[in-house]
This record gives C-alpha cells, structure tokens and sequence, in this order.
C-alpha cells in the first residue's frame, strides 16, 4: 500500500500500483547490483553471511526511512506544506546526498562506544553475529513501531541491540561478570537522561517561538482582518443608511444634495483631499472609513517579524547542514569560516524575506493568513531539506555502521574500531531509505504531523527549527538528546500554544522510547543464539 495523501480523514494511497511497483523494483535492482558489486569488494569471502548481511542492512535502511524519515517530514506534510509526493522527491534529494557526499568515508564499527570488546578473545565471526543480530532486532523493531505510528530512536535501537548480542557473547567467552563489564552502563544512563531531556528541550523552545509567532504575527494578523472586515462592513451600512436618507428627501431637496455629491465626488478625487474640504456627510464618513483603512499597515506583523525569525532559521539549519551534516567531510573549514557561511545565510535569508514582504500587493494585503502560511511553507521547505541532508549523511550510520564492520570483516578477516564505507553502500542504503518513508511511513508521519497536535505552515516550522536548534545546542554542550524524541517534544509544544495536545498518544510513545533499548537488546540476544548455531 502508498502512503496515505492526506493525515486526516479515511486514508488514501498516493501510489497506484506502478508507482508502488517501481520503488520496489528500484530497491530490488539496488540490492542486486550492491551484491554484484560487494562480492566483489568482499573477495568471494563468506559469501553466505554477505547476502545475509546485505539483506539485514537494507531491511534496517528501510526501517529507518519509515520510521526517522518520516517522522522527519511529519511536521511538513501534517502541516499541509508538503504532500507526500513532495516530500518523498525531498527526502530523496536531500537524504541521499547526505548520505553519499557527507556520510563519512569511515565509520565506529561499535556505535557511540557502548560496548568494549577488547578484554574478550572474539573471532572475527564471531563480531559478525554480533553486528548481524544488533541489524535485526532493530530493523524488527523498528517495523513494528512504526506499523503502530511510534516515532522511536533508531541510535537507541541499534545500541541496545549491540549490547543485546554483546552481552551474550561476553557470557559464551568470559561468563555473565565479564559481560556486563564490557557495557558502557554510563552511556545507557545517558540514554535514560535523553528520554526525558530531549522532549523537555524540544518542548519548551518551540512553546517559546511558537508562543511569540502566535502572539505577534498571528493574532496580530487576525486583529487586523477582523478590523478589515469591520471597515468593510461600515462602509455598506453607510451606503446603505445614505440610500435611505436620500429617499426620504423631497425632489427638491434630492437635486441640491445630487448637487453637493458631485462637488464631493470630484474634489474627493484629489490626493490633498482634507475632511473640511467636503459638504455632504456621506463623503465625510467615506472618506473617514477609507483613511482608517489607508493607515492600517496591514503587513507590519510580516515585515517586522517574519524576516528575523526566517534569518534565525537559516542560521540554525545552515548551523545543521555545516557542523552536522558536513563533519564527516574533510574539508578543512574552521569554526570561524563555518560562523561565516552561517551569517551569509542568514543574510541573505532576511533580505529574500524582506523583499518579498514588501511586494505582497492586491488581495494578499487583506488576507493575511493566506501571505502569512506562504511565507512559513516556503521557510518551512528549507528547515525540512537541510534536516533530511543532516539525517542522511549521520543517522543512516544506524544502519551502515553495523554493516561496514561487517563487510570490514568478511574482507579483511580481523575486527578494526573502523571501517571504511564505500559509496555503494550509502547509495543502496539512501535509497532503502527513500523506499521505506514511500511503503511504511505513513502512520508515523500522521502521529507527528496532526494526531499529536494540529499543525500549520507556521507551528511546524516553530517545531522544526525548535528541535534543530536543541539538537545542534545539544550536540555542542555533549548533552545526550535524540532527534526524535526532541521532535516529538517540539510538536507537543506546539499543542501546549494552542490547547490541543493529544497527552493520551504520549503515552505509548513513551512507553516505546523507554522499551526501545531492552526489546533491541533482547532480540538481539535471541538473534545470537540463533545465527551462532546456524552458521
């Protein structure tokens, strides 16, 4: 089944049947082609284990995109600003540049230092099992979260399923006291810490911008249509009342007033037109209307505030883009340079912004939700592609991560810290990505775009450059937050704004990010057991 075109109302593929048989041709021609190549790149070696690594890796790559992709892109398309189609051709974009430009060259075979194998004698194949089981429990995991419309971490995923794996092998080599030792259990109490920091961040900054973009634009906005709408009313009260009054006069009386409105009529034509310049008080009190009209700046909201707020989020996305997404690149860009490019943005983002305020003419004066939701979306397309760009060339890790040690491996037959990832591996894994947020992430896309809070251009910009600046801050700081989780806070402060969240949905959400870590490290356990007897 596609994905749904709309997150309200019954669900409604998007994908006929070609299109639905095209991204899986895709992913199958992919897969093939990254087997011919890796077999290869891995000498023949293991040839087994390779196909079933490759099938786990891409299986865990399609997880993700339902699961991290979509819950990426929840707010954009709940918010209406992208539909599925769109999102779909920005993710592709944007994630699978990330992934092949900016993905990094090498990559920790253990992800984040959970575990330290050094003090056991682990085989070579015997590592493998260890990654091959973390790679499915957490794409299984993964699958079911996301049929169930959870956004989950796929970092904590994955981790608990290498400690799972670990564990089991710490207990074959050296007994459960070894074991447990190998776990970094301080890096699982920061996880612990992230469950409930990073929505609170996520949260209160994007109750904060949100609360400011409400008060200041929106209600601003609504003030001053509604004052609109009043004019326009006065002004056929008084056409009226002054059709009454003029057949009520007598002929004679009719042709010296038709007399004096003319008189008006020409003089109110005048630019210098002053109200004691007029006899009749019909054109007194138009002319009152009218210069009440003229001298409400309808675009002061617009002009004053939206250009800040976008520079802002081109500081903090570009931020995103260059400290995040590009530090696997070596590129040599210092600190200083990278502030540079920042304010650049930044600039140029204010300016476009400004521009374009200043050019809004005709019915878009009037009406100001309509100017105001333009402006959000098309800020709001910028937040959501240098997210995806961010999320491909880091997140994706999840999933390569755990197969280049396993490629590493096979062809080198010895166990390194790192691993090198060629291109074809992020290429087949982005695409995997792609495949997986176009078959199965629909239901997490309509969890964070509208089930959790109602969403429009303006608050799913607020939630995005929300979490983007708490997960930059944080990464800065060396706190321990998670994407997701700092998202979902996001859009639960957006609900706070406006009364509307949906607290009942947090609840198995909740009890999912706290689940994540054990059920991978459980599956994973099982997993071992499983391949070590088979293979």
């Amino acid at each position: 089944m596609g994905i749904s075109n709309s997150s309200t109302g019954p669900t409604q593929s998007v994908g006929s049947m070609k299109v639905n048989l095209f991204f899986a041709i895709l992913l199958i021609a992919m897969t093939i082609y990254f087997l011919w190549w890796g077999l290869d790149y891995t000498m023949r070696q293991q040839t087994t284990l390779f196909i079933v690594a490759t099938a786990f890796g891409v299986f865990m790559a399609f997880n993700i995109g339902g699961n991290d992709v979509a819950n990426s892109f929840g707010t954009s398309v709940g918010a209406g600003t992208l539909t599925i189609p769109q999102a779909l051709g920005i993710a592709a974009i944007f994630e699978v540049s990330g992934a092949v430009l900016a993905g990094g060259e090498v990559t920790d075979t253990i992800r984040s230092g959970i575990v330290d194998l050094d003090g056991l004698s682990v085989e070579p194949n015997q590592f493998i099992y260890v990654m091959l089981s973390a790679l499915f429990a957490a794409a299984f995991w993964l699958l079911f979260a996301t049929k169930k419309g959870l956004p989950v971490s796929t970092t904590h995923a994955i981790i608990g399923g290498v400690v799972g794996s670990s564990i089991v092998l710490g207990i074959t080599l050296g007994g459960t006291e070894m074991a447990l030792s190998t776990v970094n259990w301080g890096k699982i109490g920061t996880i612990a810490i992230s469950w409930v920091l990073s929505p609170l961040l996520g949260g209160v900054l994007s109750y904060l911008l949100y609360g400011q973009i409400k008060k200041n634009i929106i209600e601003y906005n609504d003030r001053t249509e509604a004052h609109i709408g009043e004019l326009k009313a006065n002004k056929k009260v008084l056409k009226q009342n002054h059709k009454e009054f003029l057949d009520g006069l007598t002929e004679s009386e009719q042709l010296a007033y038709t007399s004096a409105m003319l008189r008006d009529q020409e003089i109110y034509k005048d630019d210098d037109c002053l109200v004691e310049d007029l006899e009749t008080d019909y054109y007194k009190e138009l002319y009152k209307l009218e210069n009440e009209r003229s001298n409400l700046d309808t675009l002061k909201a617009l002009k004053q505030w939206v250009p800040i707020i976008a520079a802002a989020g081109g500081a903090v996305m570009a931020s995103l883009v260059i400290f995040k997404g590009l530090k696997n690149v070596n590129n040599g860009m210092t600190t200083l340079q990278g502030f540079l490019i920042m304010g650049m943005i930044a600039a140029l983002v204010w300016l476009a912004t400004y521009i374009y305020t200043k050019s809004i003419r005709g019915k878009h004066k009037e009406d100001l939700t309509k100017a105001t939701f333009i402006m959000f979306s098309w800020m709001q397309v910028f937040t959501a592609s240098a997210f995806a760009f961010s999320h491909g060339s880091n997140d994706i890790a999840n999933a390569v991560g755990p197969f280049a040690a396993i490629m590493d491996v096979i062809r080198t037959n010895s166990i390194s810290t790192e691993a090198a990832v060629p291109p074809a591996v992020m290429l087949t894994f982005g695409v995997a990505l792609i495949v997986g947020l176009w078959f199965i992430g629909k239901e997490v896309i309509q969890t964070v775009g509208t089930n959790l809070a109602k969403m429009h251009p303006a608050s799913g910009f607020s939630a995005e450059l929300a979490a983007a600046a708490v997960v930059m801050g944080a990464s800065t700081m060396g706190l321990p937050v998670s994407s997701t989780h700092t998202l979902v806070g996001a859009v639960l402060g957006i609900g706070m704004v406006n009364k509307d969240t949906n607290w009942a949905l947090m609840k198995p959400i909740g009890l999912a990010w706290v689940i994540t870590l054990p059920v991978a490290a459980g599956l994973s356990a099982i997993s071992y057991i499983v391949l070590s007897n088979i293979f």
